[in-house]
């Protein structure tokens, strides 16, 4: 049947969309919460292009409510941003606790879609609508994930290869931090068993560990022959077991030139945006942190006022004064640490590089206030130099 000679359909309907990464599930109800259509997506151009032209044809006008806001979501939201849909996002913690008020027990897609249609028609002022982010913001997003993941990675091989080696000599384990050194990592890819150790001796494993640039290569090397002198028993499996802590200790080594080359392109990304100077001139806040808050908070204009993004960045169950409109905020903007935004100050009246994050936060209230003189404006603690004003 073509688009023109579609019965007369509702005024408006609200499409909900469990998303996925190989396909969403779209669900459309009417004002009444009467199912429009229900059907299966690929996530392919064609075939969501195709699902915007029949929820067009369906009403005068449609309301997109989607539970994802990542990467599994975004050729959908850039296909309805460029056909200037309206979305909201609806936080798949709400569509997870709302399922138990609907009919049936089953998780299905379809139920969810249904779920998350349903809540976008019912509460139609609580959920932030979801926009294209700019080029640099979405950038960021993707190289700060990026570094989360290879941190978390580090912190398992770190887990793994100190593991190993307490089944291999645990005075050499408990000698050294080898999550922040790297001085008995590279040790590591060469010596790992109690008898080379003792067999290389300070003065040349200090030389081997000098011509690596190590630094303090002589206390590495002394404080490693120690606690191998410490053991002269071989323990079972300390063979196969050194295997794989050379293989980890190697790992290790070339995953921090990973997120050093990581690190590397967020500064650079970073620095290209014209709010950087102002936020790294805040204490606290250097390229990485700046590069996150950027991530988390884009160019400011889904903030409704100057006290969401405060109130967006302590969410919390219990949390007092804290409204429904503010939880439901995007998944990149909601459920993020108050330290991103708590550290900024700003003060009133500044120069036009501070003016972009001009009256982002609230006013500190409660026993954590300071007070300050009426007819001051407040400043900074003397050793801090305000935002936008030169040294």
């Amino acid at each position: 049947m073509a688009r023109e000679d579609w019965p007369p359909g509702p005024p408006e309907i609200w499409a909900g969309i469990d998303a996925g990464k190989g396909y969403h599930w779209a669900v459309a109800l009417d004002a009444d919460g009467e199912t429009v259509f229900s059907t299966k997506v690929i996530n392919d151009e064609a075939q969501i292009l195709a699902l915007i032209d029949t929820a067009a044809g369906r009403a005068d006008e449609v309301r997109w409510a989607v539970d994802i806001s990542g990467r599994a979501s975004t050729l959908l939201l850039a296909l309805l941003a460029v056909h200037d849909q309206h979305v909201v996002y609806v936080p798949g913690r709400t569509v997870n606790r709302m399922s138990g008020a609907y009919r049936g027990e089953g998780k299905t897609d379809a139920r969810d879609a249904r779920v998350i249609a349903d809540q976008a028609r019912m509460r139609r002022k609580d959920f932030a609508r979801l926009d294209t982010p700019p080029e640099l913001v979405s950038a960021l997003r993707i190289l700060t994930n990026y570094r989360a993941d290879f941190i978390a990675d580090r912190v398992r091989l770190v887990n793994r290869l100190r593991d190993l080696l307490v089944g291999i000599c645990p005075a050499a384990e408990r000698a050294f931090d080898y999550s922040a050194a790297k001085g008995p990592v590279v040790m590591l890819t060469e010596y790992q068993t109690p008898a080379a150790l003792r067999r290389i001796g300070v003065k040349r494993l200090t030389t081997w560990l000098e011509r690596r640039k190590v630094r303090g290569a002589q206390t590495v090397a002394a404080k490693a022959v120690e606690a191998a002198q410490s053991q002269q028993i071989t323990l079972s499996g300390e063979k196969r077991a050194a295997k794989l802590v050379c293989e980890l200790a190697h790992q290790l080594l070339a995953l921090d030139e990973r997120i050093k080359d990581n690190d590397r392109e967020i500064r650079e990304a970073f620095r290209t945006d014209e709010r950087a100077e102002t936020i790294e001139s805040m204490p606290g806040m250097g390229p990485i942190p700046g590069a996150e808050f950027v991530a988390i908070v884009g160019d400011l204009s889904g903030y409704q006022d100057a006290g969401t993004p405060g109130l967006s960045c302590r969410p919390g169950p219990g949390r007092p004064g804290l409204r429904a409109p503010y939880r439901e905020l995007p998944q990149a903007q909601a459920l993020q640490p108050a330290s991103a935004l708590a550290v900024l100050y700003v003060r009133p009246g500044l120069d036009d590089a501070a003016r972009p994050l001009q009256g982002l936060l609230p006013q500190e209230t409660g026993r954590r206030a300071v007070a300050q003189p009426s007819s001051a404006v407040p400043c900074p603690p003397p050793s801090r130099c305000p935002v936008g004003n030169p040294a």
